[in-house]
């Protein structure tokens, strides 16, 4: 059998498409689209992190998404691809820390609905605090309060 390369360019696309559908099917990749923190745990570097906010005081009234991604729905999904497409990359090279810390931007996103949620604490902290620098790492403080262990 004989293939040209008008052949192989035109079954190219159709490839990719479904190794990428397969991939997407068989790592869940759905899960990632909905709000269900038990997602998180699709990947195995990430389960020590589920289970301790299984543990922890907010795993009631906050899901990962509330923490870690920004509110509104674009900038949920951006930062959920962006991070999708981050930790694939890291995890399929191999080249991430463990244990898992969370990057500047993630790390700003988090003390953005630290702040949302407890907004009249943070209130009265600017009140007694002139520098802003005090306020700036809510996990300074309360490092273990979304992930106990």
């Amino acid at each position: 059998m004989r293939f040209s390369l008008w052949n192989v360019l035109a079954a190219a696309p159709g490839v990719a498409l479904g190794l990428a559908l397969y991939t997407f099917g068989y790592a869940r990749g759905y899960s990632y689209l909905l709000d269900d923190s038990a997602a998180c745990a699709n990947c195995h570097v990430m389960r020590e992190q589920y289970e301790s906010w299984l543990k922890s005081s907010h795993h009631d009234v906050a899901s990962c998404n509330d923490c870690h991604t920004p509110p509104g729905t674009l900038g949920k999904y951006a930062t959920k691809a962006l991070n999708g497409f981050n930790h694939s990359l890291a995890f399929t090279t191999g080249r991430f820390a463990e244990p898992i810390r969370a990057n500047a931007l993630n790390q700003r996103i988090a003390r953005q609905a630290c702040s949302k949620c407890h907004a009249s604490i943070v209130e009265s902290m600017h009140a007694s605090s002139p520098n802003e620098r005090d306020l700036a790492d809510c996990k300074r403080c309360h490092g273990s309060v979304g992930h106990p262990d």
